[in-house]
Formats: C-alpha cells, sequence, structure tokens
C-alpha cells in the first residue's frame, strides 16, 4: 500500500483541473467574443465546436493532425461567415430575441446534420508521434504531452486574442463598430462585414477548442449537450463580454471540478442504499458550476470582471 503524499495530490490535480479549465476557455473564448462585440448570445457555439471536432478526425485521417487542425477552424469559421451573412444579418434589426431563437434552432440543425454525416458511434483518432506519451512524471504521476499542449494553445489563444483586439488597427475597428457603428461607417469601413469576421472567428475559436479537445474526451453526437452548458456558465459567471473574465471563471470552474472529485469528501453518511445512500463531494461536483453561477448572479450580477451589459446601465 502506497503513502498518501499531499503534495504529489495537489500538484497532479492542480495540472488537471487547469488543463480542463483552459479547454473551457478556448470553447468560451468565441462565445464571449461574439456576444462583446456583436450583443449575440449564440446557442449554437458548442455545436461549432462539435463540428470542429468532427472534420478534423476526418480529414485527420487522410491528411494528418497538424492539417486538420488548421483547416477544420478554417471550414467551420467559413461557414459561420455564410450563416452571418445570410441568416444573422437579416434578423438584426428584429433584436436579441429573434437573433437568439435563430441561433437555437441552428444548434439542432447542425446535431442532426452531424448524426446523418458521421452516425451515433465515437470517432476514434490517432495523436503525432511527438504528442503522444508522459511529458514529465512527479512523484509516479505522468503528465501527459498533449494535456501540455493544449494548455499551450489555450493560453497563445488569450494572448493572440488579446493583441489582436487591443493592439491591432483590425481590433480597434472592430471595438469601435460594436459602440460607434454609424462614426465607423463613416470613415469608410464595413460594418456588416466587419460582424461577419467577428462571427466567423467566433466559430473558428470554437472549432480549435473542438480539434484539440476532441482528442482529450470522446468525439460523439452528445459532445456538445454535455459541455454547451458550462461554457454559458463560464460566460456569464466571468462576465458577458470580457474575454479575461472568461479566463479566470474557466480556471476557476475547471479547478473546482476536478478537485471535487479528487476529493470526495462525504458530506452525508447515508444508509448505503437508495434514498439514504451515501452523499459525497463527487457525486455533486458536476452541479458546482451552476451553484457557483447562482451566487455570483446574486452577489456580482455582471460577473467577475463584467464589462456593461448591451443596452444595459451598468
Amino acid at each position: 500500500m502506497t503513502s498518501f503524499d499531499p503534495l504529489s495530490f495537489w500538484v497532479t490535480n492542480g495540472l488537471s483541473g487547469l488543463a480542463f479549465g483552459l479547454l473551457l476557455f478556448m470553447l468560451s473564448a468565441g462565445l464571449t467574443l461574439v456576444f462583446s462585440l456583436m450583443g449575440v448570445m449564440n446557442f449554437a457555439h458548442a455545436s461549432f465546436y462539435m463540428l470542429g471536432a468532427y472534420i478534423a478526425f476526418a480529414l485527420a485521417r487522410t491528411l494528418g493532425f497538424w492539417p486538420s487542425l488548421v483547416l477544420a477552424p478554417l471550414v467551420v469559421a467559413l461557414a459561420g461567415a455564410v450563416i452571418e451573412r445570410y441568416g444573422l444579418r437579416r434578423l438584426r434589426r428584429h433584436g436579441q430575441v429573434a437573433e437568439l431563437l435563430f441561433t437555437f434552432g441552428l444548434a439542432y440543425l447542425i446535431d442532426e446534420m452531424v448524426k446523418l454525416a458521421w452516425g451515433l458511434s465515437p470517432q476514434v483518432g490517432a495523436l503525432p508521434a511527438v504528442l503522444e506519451g508522459p511529458l514529465f512524471e512527479w512523484f509516479g504521476a505522468p503528465f501527459p504531452r498533449y494535456r501540455a499542449f493544449m494548455m499551450a494553445v489555450s493560453i497563445g489563444m488569450l494572448l493572440v486574442l488579446t493583441f489582436a483586439l487591443k493592439r491591432s488597427r483590425t481590433g480597434l475597428v472592430i471595438e469601435a463598430a460594436r459602440t460607434h457603428p454609424q462614426a465607423v461607417a463613416a470613415l469608410g469601413h464595413d460594418v456588416n462585414r466587419v460582424f461577419t469576421l467577428v462571427f466567423a472567428l467566433g466559430a473558428g475559436l470554437a472549432a480549435v477548442a473542438g480539434v484539440v479537445g476532441g482528442h482529450a474526451f470522446v468525439v460523439e453526437p452528445g459532445m456538445a449537450d454535455s459541455i454547451g452548458p458550462i461554457v454559458f456558465v463560464v460566460a456569464v459567471v466571468g462576465g458577458l463580454g470580457s474575454l479575461g473574465g472568461a479566463f479566470l471563471a474557466s480556471l476557476g470552474i475547471g479547478l473546482l471540478q476536478t478537485f471535487a472529485i479528487a476529493l470526495d469528501i462525504r458530506l452525508w453518511p447515508g444508509s448505503g442504499s437508495g434514498s439514504g445512500a451515501a452523499l459525497s463531494l463527487a457525486r455533486i461536483a458536476p452541479t458546482l458550476p451552476y451553484v457557483l453561477l447562482i451566487l455570483t448572479l446574486l452577489l456580482r450580477p455582471n460577473g467577475w470582471l463584467g464589462e456593461r451589459l448591451p443596452g444595459g446601465d451598468t
């Protein structure tokens, strides 16, 4: 029987929680970006995540992992541009409710198209040799190379988006189009094209998360339904429209769920069966993000780093 090592426990589970949290950020970044710059709460965002994973696995069978990592997000981004140009743009004058209902229906449409194209069986893909195996071992607990790669992609995404939105000319035009579209149009910029670019970028970012996360989790038709609700929790807890808030909320939720499962503290002794079964922290771990959501809305409705909501006063 091996002895319990507290340092190994906290480091190993801490890295696992950070990896899961950074995957959540990869997925929530596009949702946050679209809402921040367009005011559209895209209910189909998780479906773009699933679509990216399926397209990547299909491309990887003939082209390999690395080309699929680039091409799948581009395909999904192009689909997002078409959806914005011929769908959301027509509904913009009818307000956010019409846009929300459109994306709600779009999510179901994408889900059914995926089932028709790939069936109900899980997809299996192979990783390149450079990403297989452990990166290092901590007291006998290996840390996978692929998990480190996933973390690096997420951090790189945060840095690139922050620079692009705050420092580049295109980012400044996009930010100005959100708050002063008439002034941006008067300067000769096509505001409609800017919004198409933003929505395509959001869809492409979701697809990147699908490609990377597809190899860490199971690629199957229910993957959007399983992770989609948590993405909205991340966006609201971090603050709608705040990229930094989404990053902090993603890490917080990832660590919260990971340590809740790892600690597995018994909360109610129970009698062992039926209604008297023991209640542990691990059993309620899936509900903890929603508890955090409720507490955040009660104590800080705008989220941890929330910006002014579209049409709001705070």
